[in-house]
């Protein structure tokens, strides 16, 4: 990309697209383009190809998505599917259609098989089954991967495709019921400590191993990507170290300041048992990430106590 290039990102409001607009900006790119939801509708394909063959971006970061954690994948089963499904598609094949010089496509580690091999490598997707609580989601972002491939293979198109690990910083999602289980836990410690609660409950039994990156690592990422790298396959993005989940609520009550007991609602479901990603790609690239997960949560925690509207979501 040249620092002049017409780039536009998709998802800007969002925590990837946010992050992603201020690594763009801090290396010096200049010409950005966003449209906010109630501008563009990416899930109406005539506003999709309108706006792309008005705007003609020669670079496109597809972060939009409909995101959620555990409960709110389960209970909108098909909204997931379809929201996913139908914006990936249209901006994907506007893209194509306006001779877009090349689009980077921002998934996610649960396409991956619930039981696959770990840590897993990029080749293992597809080889088993999907974890059930967001195989809705898993599945729309795999066909949004295999559309890029794709077109690569029939019209020689150069769009990539990267998946992350679990993300967060800030502007994350902070909803009690809809967000991902960091965010969620940063809330409900901090909502315990402000009322003096004895204890706070967690889902499941802590046993899961989960995986964490740091937002602007993976923005940082994404840059590097779009300017280094073309290939079929996809590329994972994340730090190559894991920690159970009771090990990553004691941490957050620890930086948040919260001294209550910690309690587990094992009637609640535990998600896949182990999610680790084989990072060696990214590192053969010439990428590694720079934030350690204390610090990172921490930074995640002032980022929840200076932004309210995010607090009272």
């Amino acid at each position: 990309m040249e620092k002049h290039s017409k780039i536009y990102v998709a998802g800007h409001r969002g925590m990837v697209g946010s992050a992603i607009v201020r690594e763009l900006q801090r290396q010096g790119y200049t010409n950005l383009v966003t449209r906010t939801h109630s501008e563009l509708d990416l899930c109406r394909q005539a506003d999709v190809e309108t706006f792309f063959a008005a705007e003609k971006p020669e670079y496109v970061f597809l972060a939009a998505a409909k995101v959620g954690g555990i409960e709110a994948n389960r209970s909108a089963l098909a909204d997931f599917l379809y929201d996913n499904m139908v914006l990936e598609m249209n901006v994907i094949h506007a893209a194509w259609r306006n001779g877009c010089r090349k689009l980077e496509f921002l998934g996610s580690s649960c396409i991956y098989p619930r039981l696959a091999p770990q840590p897993m490598k990029e080749d293992c997707l597809l080889t088993g089954s999907l974890e059930k609580t967001n195989e809705a989601y898993a599945l729309a972002k795999i066909s949004g991967l295999k559309y890029c491939e794709f077109l690569n293979r029939q019209y020689g198109t150069d769009f990539i495709s990267v998946m992350p690990t679990n993300l967060y910083g800030p502007g994350d999602n902070y909803h009690p019921e809809h967000s991902h289980v960091l965010p969620a836990l940063i809330r409900r410690f901090h909502e315990a400590k402000v009322s003096g609660a004895e204890s706070v409950t967690c889902w499941g039994d802590g046993s899961p191993l989960r995986e964490f990156l740091y937002v602007d690592d993976l923005a940082e990422l994404c840059v590097f990507l779009m300017n280094h790298y073309s290939g079929n396959e996809t590329v994972n993005a994340g730090t190559g170290k894991e920690l159970s989940i009771k090990a990553l609520t004691e941490l957050v009550a620890k930086v948040v300041g919260y001294g209550g007991r910690i309690e587990w609602d094992t009637t609640r479901p535990n998600g896949t048992p182990r999610k680790l990603l084989d990072v060696s790609k990214a590192t053969a690239l010439g990428w590694t990430y720079k934030t350690e997960l204390e610090d990172g949560i921490r930074l995640a925690y002032l980022d929840f106590l200076t932004n309210p509207v995010r607090a009272e979501r």
